[in-house]
Formats: structure tokens, C-alpha cells, sequence
């Protein structure tokens, strides 16, 4: 339907278009002659949209996003939706996507369907009343798919870090790219894991069939592998087709912290672009590019630390691939704090582990500095001693009490 709509939009009146995390190509930066563009992250596809200026993001947590829609504070008039036959009588399934699906079926003046039958066969909140549903086409694209990312040799060494700080019977949240599949690899020797996440891939398959993911530990959900959003290949498609041990939750249950104080153990993992030495996680931004979100970080590290015996964890190689420029700085100078340091609990990069919980200004940065890369080690070492020698900044203002 995207690319009927990019084909004809110089016939259409204008269009507002909002856009989720874009994995094809059929949206370019010409687009923004007809549409004005909206969004909520610069991932994927969207990246250069954002890079040529076109994309407007909208800097919200994903828990919120349901409610923003019901609200009217996003508004949709007509929502563009894929789906394919369920055997709940009276339904169809939206498939692979849940997230806030509901939300904008339920607000939108009106629904236009894409009918696939090659999506899997997905219940629970991937439901949709055919009643609800007001116009249809027959697809007439390929499927996308999505392959999961070989991790670098720091992305693995990163994950075998995580996997030592995330207990057996954990709940686990992680996401997709090579770092959250390298984590998945380094769990293959843990477990009855349990999952609840707001994206999965085709790693989590690998988990469940060698018998470490069994989601019998969770404490609620249990038996269930809980996420909002399927982003993989026919594989990860295949096994969720009518598999009822794999459950597709609307945002308002995958990130919602009520949900996530219930479970047992649960260790979110997020990824960073970088981290500064007091704790402030920057996921949005390097430089002048914005390439991430603000997405659900927030929402699983808070959850995470509801949990009964959770841990959220930030996870990130300590440099960028060339290894020019450290991702452990001395500060954030302006980029965005997707996480402030008050919500901070572990940083980990390939040299190990900053556990930051109840830890002065100078402890955090002599932990971060130590999970450098040893290039940028020293440089930060002054940092923190120079943080450490200016620390009277940072201490509360005591007054003197005169008793008469």
C-alpha cells in the first residue's frame, strides 16, 4: 500500500504520513513534495530521512504512544494496516505487529487492510474485528524480512558480560541487531529463561529450540514468550505461525511497569550510543545524526528495577567500529539523555561492568573510566579526577542551625 501511495501522491491532497521504524525503501526523502513526514525514531530506513532533513521525530516513550493516539495528541484519520485470516471467528491478525496496532484501529476514521497470507498466524493483542475494517487490497509486494546481524568480536565479548550479570530463571528482555543477538548466543548455556520484550527476532527461535528459553520462572505470563513486534525472517514467522506459547502484547502490556513489577528476575538489556561519566545514556544521537529513538529504554529500565530481583543493563561496545572515537565520554555536551543517571543500574562494554546503583559522582566515573577502552582510558582518568577535585560542585548546600 506504501508504494501505491508514494506512486500516486501527486494527485492526493496533502498528507501527513506517521511513520513507525521503516525497514523498506519505498519512502525517500523525495516524498517530503507531497507528505509531510513524522516519526518516532531514526532507525532503519528513517535514518536518511532524518539525515535530509524530512523526517520530524516525535521524542516519546513507547509506553505513552497508546495513550497519545486515544487522546487524539497523535492524530489519525485513515490507518494503513496488514493482516491475514485468524482462527478466532470474526478476526484477522495483524501478524507480526501489536505494538499500538489496536490503538490506531480503534481511533481512525477509517481502516485499510492489506490482505497477506503469508504472515504468520498470531493471537492476543495481534487481533483485529473484521467489523473494524473498512477497506481491503490484496498485497502484491514481497514480504520484508529481516535477517539477523552478525555481531562484531566486541559485540560478543560485550554479550558475554551481560550473560555473566543475568542469572537463571531470569526474564529477559532484548531487542534486535548484532549486540542483542550476541547476547542471545551467549545465553545458550543458561537456563528456564523466560522473555518479555517489545521486539524479538529469529535468535529467540535458537533459544527456545535448544530449551534454555521455557518461560516457566516468570512469575506471570508464564509459559509465554511476550513481545510487541516480530522483526525477523520466515524462520522466526514460522515458528510463531498458531503457536500459542508465543503471545504478541500491545505496548500497554509489553512496557508497562505494573506488568514488569510481576515478573520474576527480569533483566532488560538496551543498547547505547554512548554513555558520559556520571551515567547519561545518549540512544538517540551521534554527532548531528539522529539514528535512534527514544523508544522503550526508559520503560524497561524502570520495569526492570520494579522486578523482584531485576537488573536493567546497558550494554555497548566501548568505541565505534573504526575505533576512532570512545563511546564512553567525558560528557554528553549537548546530545540528547535518553536515560538519566539516576536510572542507571549496570554499564557494560567489552572490558566489563560498571555497577553504578548508590555510587557518588566520582565512583562513577573512576567505574566508567575503567570500562573504557584503554586508548581512552587515561584521557578519562583525568576526567574523573579532575571531577573528583571539583566535587564540592556537586554536594548538597548545608546550612548552619543556630539553636537559641
Amino acid at each position: 500500500m506504501t508504494q501505491r501511495l508514494v506512486a500516486t501522491r501527486h494527485s492526493l491532497p496533502p498528507v501527513r504520513l506517521f511513520i513507525g521504524m521503516v525497514t523498506s525503501d519505498t519512502l525517500s526523502p523525495d516524498c517530503a513534495d507531497c507528505f509531510e513526514l513524522t516519526g518516532l525514531n531514526g532507525a532503519g530506513s528513517n535514518r536518511r530521512l532524518t539525515a535530509a532533513g524530512v523526517l520530524e521525530v516525535i521524542p516519546v516513550h513507547v509506553s505513552s504512544i497508546a495513550r497519545l493516539i486515544e487522546a487524539g495528541t497523535l492524530p489519525v484519520d485513515v490507518a494503513l494496516i496488514r493482516v491475514r485470516p485468524s482462527p478466532v471467528p470474526g478476526h484477522f491478525t495483524v501478524g507480526v505487529v501489536a505494538d499500538y496496532t489496536q490503538a490506531l484501529v480503534k481511533k481512525a476514521r477509517c481502516v485499510v487492510a492489506e490482505l497477506d497470507e503469508r504472515m504468520p498466524a498470531t493471537a492476543h493483542d495481534a487481533l483485529v474485528a473484521a467489523r473494524d475494517i473498512d477497506v481491503w487490497v490484496e498485497a502484491d509486494v514481497d514480504q520484508i524480512l529481516l535477517h539477523d546481524t552478525e555481531p562484531s568480536t566486541e559485540e560478543r565479548e560485550v554479550a558475554r558480560h551481560v550473560a555473566s550479570a543475568i542469572p537463571d530463571r531470569a526474564t529477559v528482555q532484548f531487542g534486535i541487531g548484532g549486540l542483542s543477538v550476541a547476547v542471545a548466543q551467549a545465553l545458550k548455556n543458561h537456563r528456564d529463561l523466560g522473555v518479555h520484550s517489545g521486539v524479538v527476532s529469529d535468535a529467540l527461535v535458537d533459544l527456545i529450540e535448544k530449551g534454555v528459553v521455557t518461560n516457566a520462572y516468570k512469575g506471570f505470563d508464564e509459559g509465554v514468550s511476550v513481545t510487541g513486534c516480530l522483526f525477523g525472517s520466515d524462520r522466526l514467522n514460522a515458528h510463531a505461525n498458531g503457536n500459542p506459547t508465543i503471545a504478541l502484547r500491545a505496548a500497554t502490556h509489553t512496557h508497562n511497569a505494573e506488568i514488569m513489577a510481576r515478573l520474576h528476575r527480569l533483566h532488560s538489556v538496551n543498547s547505547a550510543i554512548e554513555v558520559d561519566l556520571t551515567g547519561q545514556v545518549n540512544a538517540e544521537q551521534a554527532g548531528n545524526r539522529y539514528l535512534g529513538a527514544v523508544g522503550g529504554q526508559i520503560d524497561f529500565v524502570r520495569g526492570a528495577q520494579f522486578s523482584p530481583g531485576g537488573r536493567s543493563i546497558i550494554a555497548l561496545p566501548s568505541t565505534t567500529p573504526d575505533g576512532r572515537t570512545s563511546r564512553i565520554v567525558a560528557s554528553l555536551a549537548g546530545r540528547p539523555v535518553t536515560t538519566a543517571r539516576s536510572e542507571v543500574d549496570l554499564v557494560v562494554t567489552e572490558y566489563g561492568v560498571a555497577d553504578l546503583r548508590g555510587c557518588s559522582f566520582a565512583r562513577r566515573m573512576e567505574q566508567l573510566a575503567a570500562i573504557a577502552h584503554p586508548a581512552f582510558r587515561d584521557a578519562l582518568l583525568r576526567e574523573a579526577r579532575d571531577g573528583t577535585r571539583q566535587r564540592p560542585a556537586f554536594q548538597p548546600v548545608v546550612s548552619e542551625v543556630r539553636h537559641a
